[in-house]
């Protein structure tokens, strides 16, 4: 998502947030997060590094659940390091305490639950933040009627995404609903953005046309279905129309540049911003660089960090796309059998042209995947921190972490030779355009533990973590490789929440790393 590189962005706020469960508001008394977030607070975890607690308060929380504060006091009795489990107490929960701004019905339907997911500090919904936001309580997700229960939040954020998708499906981030009355957020940029198809700023909050916001619609049903296996929800609701639309809209994106007779093909989509800055607008007049067709792979004009793709067959959204598309097959087929054995097929051809495009010989790295290709030969060898990410392939379900292939591409993301692995005294990870050079990012170190199964590997992650809050208890968005003191973003669930999930993910993998201490 879009952000600036300056330690505390000024961006603007709503007043209040809060959720419509009946009539249940939060307290206008509560201090904002982007305040708390701001500050270390008391009282300070008893180790080294002294980390203070950064939860609001109960009452001032967008959503109280009971399994998630019952996780933490069971790992309170886990985690042996008192600053370990401080940051796991702060981050695990970030969404729930900060992010669920409105939770309600929609106004034509009193039983469609609907859930707007802040992405913390920006009152707008990305599609893909949002998934991910919430794939942080997959684990702890069951079958559950309840309006105040995690599968409420789940069903609420599938709904009022597929609601966002069918009107503005080439758009990555929304306004809250009409039903929450929070009133749509500014955002000065698309105001003079050129966009084709065109879009409502009451309803859009930006449109940069992603993959993976789409990808991640998928990746939020297969999350909620293979917990839940409550295909009910899916048949009630409009989700096989948003299905129709996903695969419409991606399906016209698998056409290049060129037609067979070398004029050229109409773009289903087209952005030009007026900026000083390359990854915030596209080249030949909005439709990108020139890209080959019939390679089976679906086009992408931006990356999940926001930035514009250099080669628009951008191998990791193609991924996690063939991989969700595949698995939401599996719900489809007790809805339409025909309709899933079509998603099926699509799924298989973006996976067999991420084969055949996005693998190449490096010569030092041996066979491995690009960043992307344009289908013509040429291609981009780096990662982003951002999910998806070519890292964070075995995560997506796309291929195992032992895949001699991913091996490769790991060893290299994880060197020099990507020109976007920072390192140094402070933080060793990838970083991105987004912010720039020097700048690792949080999230990228913990997609390597989350794909890693060494131990010592794991371990010195942990303590570089621990180690890089600037003494505030909560993951930055990234952070200079040589000065902590340097960071973007003190509010940012997305990270938040996964560090948590790596947690849980070690609770189960390799329970006695969290008996260490880390002092």
């Amino acid at each position: 998502m879009s952000s600036s590189p300056r330690r505390l962005l000024p961006l603007p706020l709503v007043s209040l947030l809060w959720v419509a469960l009946g009539t249940a508001t939060i307290p206008q008394d509560c201090q904002k997060y982007d305040t708390i977030s701001s500050f270390a607070n008391p009282p300070l975890s008893e180790g080294k590094h002294a980390l203070p607690y950064q939860r609001p308060e109960p009452r001032c929380r967008t959503f109280n659940s009971t399994e998630v504060e019952n996780v933490i006091e069971q790992m309170r009795k886990e985690i042996v390091d008192p600053d370990l489990f401080r940051l796991f107490e702060n981050t695990f929960p970030n969404t729930l305490d900060t992010t669920i701004s409105w939770k309600g019905f929609a106004k034509d339907d009193p039983e469609e639950d609907l859930t707007f997911v802040r992405t913390g500090d920006i009152n707008a919904m990305w599609l893909r933040d949002s998934a991910n936001q919430l794939q942080s309580y997959k684990s702890l997700l069951k079958p559950n009627s309840s309006p105040d229960s995690l599968a409420s939040l789940f069903r609420g954020a599938i709904n009022l995404q597929g609601r966002y998708i069918r009107e503005s499906p080439h758009c990555n981030a929304f306004q809250p609903p009409l039903e929450a009355s929070l009133g749509p957020e500014y955002n000065g940029w698309v105001t003079s953005d050129f966009v084709v198809p065109r879009f409502s700023t009451d309803f859009v909050f930006e449109c940069k046309y992603e993959l993976d916001s789409l990808a991640a619609f998928l990746q939020l049903s297969h999350d909620y279905y293979s917990q839940t296996k409550d295909v009910g929800f899916f048949k009630k609701t409009r989700w096989k129309d948003t299905i129709s639309i996903i695969v419409e809209t991606t399906s016209e994106l698998l056409t290049g540049t060129y037609a067979s007779d070398g004029t050229i093909n109409k773009s289903p989509y087209i952005f030009e911003r007026k900026t000083n800055r390359a990854s915030e607008t596209m080249s030949n007049e909005g439709a990108g660089a020139p890209v080959k067709s019939n390679t089976g792979l679906i086009r992408s004009f931006f990356r999940p960090s926001d930035d514009a793709c250099t080669f628009q067959l951008f191998i990791p959204a193609n991924m996690m796309f063939s991989r969700y598309l595949a698995a939401c097959a599996e719900i489809m087929r007790e809805i339409d059998v025909e309709v899933a054995e079509k998603m099926d097929g699509f799924a298989g051809v973006v996976r067999a042209g991420v084969e055949r495009y996005g693998k190449f010989k490096h010569p030092e790295f041996g066979k491995m995947y690009a960043y992307e290709v344009d289908g013509f030969g040429s291609r981009y060898l780096m990662d982003d921190a951002n999910i998806p990410s070519l890292l964070s392939a075995p995560m997506l379900g796309y291929v195992d972490m032992k895949d001699p292939v991913y091996l490769n591409t790991r060893r290299f993301v994880l060197s020099t030779e990507n020109p976007y692995f920072m390192y140094g005294p402070v933080l060793n990870a990838t970083g991105g355009p987004h912010i720039g050079p020097g700048m690792a990012w949080p999230m990228a170190l913990i997609v390597q533990l989350l794909t890693s199964d060494n131990d010592f590997e794991i371990e010195m992650g942990i303590r570089q973590l621990l180690s890089s809050t600037d003494n505030l208890g909560l993951m930055h968005e990234s952070i200079h490789a040589h000065d902590q003191h340097r960071w973007t973003r003190s509010w940012f669930a997305w990270v938040n929440g996964l560090f948590g999930q790596m947690i849980l993910d070690l609770r189960e993998r390799k329970p006695h790393l969290l008996r260490l201490t880390y002092q």
